[in-house]
């Protein structure tokens, strides 16, 4: 078997470990979910050490993404999309035109990052500052295993915090969603997808990852 190749961040197209075109474990309503491959931080108990590593996984354009989104939305109508990882602040650059894609489209955008919004504003890399700006619903702050979040949905662990970076989701981060977390089972491509609460994953005892051959 071929070895992974390597992949530069900085490179325009998107590097995609993982698309599910329509969940309800991975923010409010209906969305998109995506996952980036290729994350620079190691948190200690990450739900998805499959995607740490910036190898090559998917390759696609802004606009060939957005293309697939479009559609799965036209077939499955979603609220909006997730970004997830991996890290997708190390795709800055890439992500941003395909969430302002998104939002023109009508569509909401929500992301997880292990960066902090703080050193996200401070920060001086290509694309940081345009993402930011394309962004609904930001979770910020590494996946701290011995601090999860048993109290909000989504949310990991309990250091995370969630900021509205436009109007579309004040009332939600003002009065956040206390329902139960979900984990959601399916079978793509031939292999077992699980996604959703870290928390149920933990209680799994890390047998299923996210994305198990």
């Amino acid at each position: 078997m071929d070895s992974p190749r390597p992949f530069d961040p900085d490179d325009r197209r998107i590097n995609v470990a993982l698309m599910i075109p329509c969940t309800e474990a991975e923010g409010p309503g209906s969305r998109c979910a995506i996952w980036v491959q290729g994350c620079p931080m190691r948190c200690p108990g990450c739900c998805n050490p499959e995607m740490l590593e910036f190898v090559e996984a998917r390759r696609v354009t802004a606009a060939e993404l957005l293309a697939e989104v479009l559609a799965a939305h036209a077939a499955h109508p979603i609220e909006g999309v997730t970004l997830l990882g991996g890290e997708p602040f190390a795709q800055a650059e890439a992500l941003a035109p395909l969430c302002l894609g998104l939002r023109a489209a009508g569509l909401t955008v929500m992301v997880f990052s292990g960066y902090t919004r703080a050193s996200l504003e401070r920060s001086a890399r290509p694309g940081v500052r345009a993402l930011l700006d394309a962004i609904d619903l930001l979770v910020d702050g590494p996946f701290m295993r011995d601090q999860l979040d048993h109290e909000r949905r989504w949310i990991g662990s309990k250091n995370q915090q969630a900021y509205a970076l436009t109007d579309e989701y004040t009332d939600l981060v003002e009065r956040w969603d206390t329902s139960p977390n979900t984990l959601e089972v399916r079978v793509i491509d031939g292999k077992l997808v699980v996604n959703g609460s870290p928390f149920l994953m933990d209680k799994l005892g890390r047998t299923t990852r996210l994305n198990e051959p």
